[in-house]
């Protein structure tokens, strides 16, 4: 397969696979790719994330300050189209979503600008999800 911009992969802990089923196949949409007994990949915004079957791995500790609020520190997501990321915000707040942080423009005014927004999966995996109105925000200093 030849792509323009190589995918990304990420394998990550999850304490039940039927839960990460539901929540990333279920919630978020993602396609169900192989799995085992022990792990299940799924087409996270056309790359590969896996959910690995290790309880024992989950959840998240550490946070980091960045405008005003405590991120997780060890979180993952994606940046998607600033529509996509409305529908996503309000598909979560539906299905009562408990949020880290709530969806919101961060660096309002500022280089950078962009919506974003945190949630656990069951697991106590952090995700983030983003947007930006300008693209060309993404890596902007």
């Amino acid at each position: 397969m030849t792509t323009a911009v190589p995918l990304f992969h990420l394998a990550f802990p999850v304490r039940d696979l039927a839960e990460a089923r539901a929540f990333y196949g279920d919630l978020l949409g993602c396609a169900e790719g192989r799995s085992s007994d022990a792990w299940v990949d799924f087409d996270f915004y056309g790359h590969q994330v896996v959910a690995h079957l290790s309880p024992e791995e989950c959840g998240h500790n550490a946070t980091s300050a960045v405008d005003d609020h405590q991120v997780p520190v060890r979180h993952f997501g994606a940046i998607l189209p600033m529509a996509e990321w409305e529908a996503l915000a309000e598909k979560l707040r539906a299905a009562g979503t408990s949020f880290i942080i709530e969806p919101y423009i961060r660096f309002k005014g500022e280089v950078g600008e962009q919506a974003t927004m945190f949630f656990l999966d069951p697991s106590g995996n952090a995700l983030e999800f983003k947007s930006f109105a300008d693209m060309s925000q993404v890596f902007a200093k």
